[in-house]
């Protein structure tokens, strides 16, 4: 192809390719959880409901723990070998791994496929934040990320409908084959537009490039106030940073939050079918509503602190705020799902909880990068983001049995005393959000503690 031909806003059709990978990336997630209640009695035709329940629940662990490792692996694969191909191997690892589940005989397939899946999926994350840095000037980076973050909860809200459809014509392997290769098809048009970064790019028009490069630049010059430099200048040691609160406030709130969103993401379909008998197709019908308040948890969450910040109140105010606000959505609302009634009912009081759950898990991620400068911030997000998979492991992991009755009644009252500890940490922990400061006595015997 010849280089005359030119794309305007080229940026945006990378990052709508982006999104549209996100989507993906929820409707292969989800699929197994939806066709569950359907294939479950004729793989698994000899055990109990609580046992069926439990090879649920660890086949879900095995995507928890390969998701979390993914994105420790796909950051670095990212940075190695770049945007373009880093989405190649991830999509399309993932894209395979979803149609192998259609040749899943029992525990140990379905687990290996899952795992390969979790890997392949986390690269989604870290891809689309590089590639948000790379195609966009500092100034339009949040509103590029909200975009590709509403991926998600448009996938949610996608996945359960689509896939019920799907089995209205296809078998439930075939409906895995029919997700996995939409994945593979994405992959043309990514190829075709993503030839190269945007200062190399054939296609590019010459004042987006400028656009792009110029507004990537001056920022780090002008944002050097003293006070700033100082606080960039602070870069702990992983033993010091462990031993501030404020670190342990970050991942404690992390570890308590995150676990709601899985609990919701995992069980929604079972949860359906076991309480209200749906079939799949039943399914379809009701589960996609909790994401809808998902969806606009999320623009919500961002817009009420930038609102907020505007306004004049300081990062510790706004964050608190916020924080707090998305916590008391979802406390009466996860208590009332102890008795819901009809289930037009329950989900409706699910996406109140995933609205405040969105709400307040924006302003959680932040946390790191208000705490630290540049160089420390990666090693506090990824201990957060560690323990925030670990608690979604503990929670999944005791649902079969909280819910052995088919009363899913604990399950939601363990969610709700996440929420009060996830406040607790950050007003408790965080006396103040601002940038750390070196502790007076000096680092000498935090760096030992590194060793």
């Amino acid at each position: 192809m010849k280089s005359s031909m030119q794309v305007k806003g080229l940026r945006w059709w990378v990052i709508a390719l982006i999104a549209l990978a996100t989507i993906i990336n929820y409707i292969d997630r989800q699929a197994l959880s939806v066709l569950w209640p359907d294939i479950v009695e004729d793989l698994f035709p000899d055990e109990s409901a609580l046992e069926r329940k439990q090879i649920y629940a660890n086949i879900s662990i095995v995507f928890v723990f390969a998701y979390a490792f993914g994105q420790a692996i796909f950051g670095k694969i990212f940075d190695w070998v770049g945007t373009r191909i880093g989405f190649v191997l991830s999509i399309g690892v993932w894209s395979l791994a979803t149609v192998a589940h259609a040749f899943a005989q029992g525990v140990l397939s379905f687990s290996i496929f899952r795992a390969i899946l979790g890997v392949a999926e986390a690269g989604n994350w870290p891809g689309a934040t590089k590639g948000n840095a790379e195609w966009f000037p500092t100034k339009e980076r949040a509103l590029a990320q909200g975009i590709f973050n509403s991926g998600a909860a448009i996938g949610g809200i996608v996945a359960i409908p689509l896939i019920a459809f799907l089995t209205i014509y296809f078998s439930w392997q075939m409906v895995f084959v029919v997700v996995g290769l939409v994945g593979l098809l994405w992959l043309i048009p990514w190829l075709v537009l993503v030839k190269a970064p945007p200062g190399s790019h054939p296609w590019i028009t010459a004042e987006e490039r400028e656009y792009i490069l110029t507004g990537q630049r001056p920022e780090a010059a002008k944002e050097v106030s003293t006070e700033t430099a100082e606080a960039e200048e602070y870069t702990p040691s992983t033993g010091e940073l462990l031993s501030r609160k404020q670190s342990w406030g970050v991942i404690i709130a992390s570890a308590a939050i995150d676990p709601i969103w899985w609990l919701f993401v995992f069980w929604i379909p079972i949860y359906l079918n076991e309480v209200y008998a749906m079939d799949v197709k039943s399914i379809g019908i009701y589960g996609w509503v909790p994401y809808v308040g998902a969806m606009f948890g999320a623009w919500f969450g961002g817009l009420l602190a930038q609102n907020r910040l505007k306004a004049g109140w300081d990062t510790n105010k706004t964050r608190k705020f916020v924080i707090t606000l998305g916590c008391l959505i979802m406390l009466p609302s996860l208590l009332a799902m102890a008795n819901p009634g009809a289930p037009v009912t329950a989900v409706v009081i699910m996406a109140i909880i995933l609205f405040g759950f969105q709400t307040a898990i924006g302003n959680v991620q932040t946390l790191p990068s208000d705490l630290l400068g540049k160089k420390a911030v990666g090693t506090l997000a990824g201990f957060a983001g560690m323990a925030a998979k670990l608690g979604a492991v503990g929670l999944t992991s005791l649902v079969p049995w909280l819910t052995a009755d088919g009363n899913y009644t604990p399950a939601f009252i363990i969610g709700a005393s996440l929420a009060i500890i996830a406040m607790a940490a950050v007003w408790l922990l965080i006396p103040k959000v601002e940038p750390l400061k070196p502790l007076a006595n000096g680092n000498s015997d935090a760096t030992s503690a590194n060793k």
